[in-house]
């Protein structure tokens, strides 16, 4: 036990010290957070105040469409000629030219004249209140009340509450939960990929400089792949705690100081396209894509706290971590096989295929997370830490997750015992490129 105790804390060490390690420590959480924070900051980026000259040829448009902050229209009646001659150097940046046949002819659009592309609310905006307009003439054309169609074309929201077993109403998400269990199984495969490969590789280059001739006269084979394996689960999991760590302080830090005003802005922003839509029949439609309102945030917050978050967290360091045993020894296996990383090839295919099934099953899992097919795979060892962490905000049934985490350990242990046959052969074999039917032969050799 101490020799194992020994080797664990080798290879921990050895990797933590290493510059890359440390360099991947800093860099991952300002990627990861960049992803979150950069789609923001692009979006929060647009604060161009648009001077627009319309051209309405009809005289419908003039005087409603409502300014903003940024966009500001002024109308006119001169030709399209001179407006965009006066394009580059005269106050205006943006022509709408309204043609007169937009009245009655569908097939009639508006044309936007510019020299800098505006960014995409701009166009929405522009688009959504010539739609209203032209709606509201319509109506009033053929006599109809429009606060009659409105009020019977309301959208409708679908609130999914699920009944617990003591009777009591859960408000759920489905976005959510998708979005939950998704980005934990993603989180998963990169974490045993990520880290299994480097147990291979630390096998092959131990192989390759006859390092593990001197310390299988010291150790079991076994002692040094099951050490080796922990050793680089420790480091894993330092590496990621870390991560989540940094991550959440960069974007604290970003979000609250240096986005704080830009964020203010949009709100008021979007409190004026709420007054714009306020009657809109078209709005539930989408056609004006929102940055989302605290309003937003607020509802998104209160669903995440009806998911169960300990239970999550619990079961994702429970998947990585075991998930991450069991395919960490199919590595070592792998790296005592071969002489070189380049000829992992052949048997890299049935460590992949599994976990790259299991997304393949996982999309079917979020539409129906109880389907039979959602439930043997969840609960299959290869498969059962991305399929069932996919599952998991739908509110598994205990048993499920109990037997699931059981079978995971179980295939753990099998297949940890069956790598240890095969890496106490193959980690000193030299010069002779292994096969399947080497492997199966090594699988019987006795100590």
């Amino acid at each position: 036990m101490n020799k194992l105790f020994l080797i664990i804390q080798r290879e921990y060490f050895s990797r933590v010290k290493k510059k890359s390690f440390l360099l991947m420590t800093i860099l991952g959480p300002i990627l990861l957070a960049g992803v979150m924070i950069v789609p923001i900051w692009l979006g929060l980026r647009d604060k161009t105040d648009h001077q627009i000259l319309v051209l309405d040829r009809s005289g419908l448009f003039v005087d409603k469409i409502p300014n903003t902050e940024k966009l500001k229209f002024t109308y006119s009646s001169e030709s399209l000629k001179n407006a965009k001659a006066n394009l580059k150097g005269g106050p205006y940046d943006l022509i709408l030219e309204l043609h007169y046949d937009l009245i009655n002819n569908l097939k009639s659009t508006p044309n936007l004249y510019y020299r800098k592309q505006p960014g995409l609310p701009t166009e929405q905006y522009i688009v959504n209140n010539v739609e209203n307009i032209l709606f509201d003439y319509r109506l009033q054309g053929d006599s109809i009340d429009r606060t009659k169609i409105d009020n019977a074309r309301r959208p409708v929201k679908l609130l999914l509450n699920m009944v617990t077993e003591e009777g009591k109403d859960k408000a759920t998400n489905t976005e959510l939960n998708m979005a939950v269990g998704f980005g934990c199984a993603i989180a998963i495969y990169m974490m045993i990929f990520l880290y299994g490969a480097q147990v291979m590789r630390g096998v092959i280059e131990e192989k390759s400089n006859r390092i593990v001739e001197v310390i299988v006269s010291s150790v079991k084979p076994f002692q040094l792949m099951l050490g080796k394996i922990i050793g680089v689960a420790l480091v894993g999991l330092t590496q990621f705690i870390l991560w989540i760590v940094l991550t959440l302080a960069i974007n604290i830090t970003v979000t609250s100081v240096l986005l704080k005003d830009q964020l203010k802005d949009v709100s008021k922003q979007n409190a004026q396209y709420e007054l714009i839509h306020k009657n809109d029949i078209l709005a539930h439609t989408d056609k004006m894509e929102k940055i989302q309102t605290p309003q937003d945030v607020v509802e998104w917050i209160n669903y995440a706290n009806t998911l169960n978050i300990p239970l999550i967290l619990g079961c994702f360091a429970f998947y990585f971590l075991v998930g991450y045993l069991l395919y960490a020894a199919l590595f070592a296996a792998v790296g005592s096989a071969v002489d070189s990383e380049a000829d992992t090839q052949q048997f890299m295919i049935p460590i992949t295929v599994p976990m790259i099934f299991g997304f393949a099953i996982a999309q079917g899992v979020m539409t129906n997370p109880n389907s039979g097919i959602a439930q043997f795979f969840s609960i299959f060892p290869l498969t059962s830490p991305i399929v069932m962490m996919v599952r998991l905000p739908f509110d598994v049934p205990l048993w499920e997750l109990a037997l699931s985490m059981t079978m995971l350990i179980v295939g753990f242990l099998f297949f940890t015992w069956l790598a240890g046959k095969i890496y106490r052969t193959g980690i000193l074999m030299y010069g002779k490129k292994a096969s399947w039917k080497e492997l199966g032969k090594w699988l019987f050799y006795k100590a």
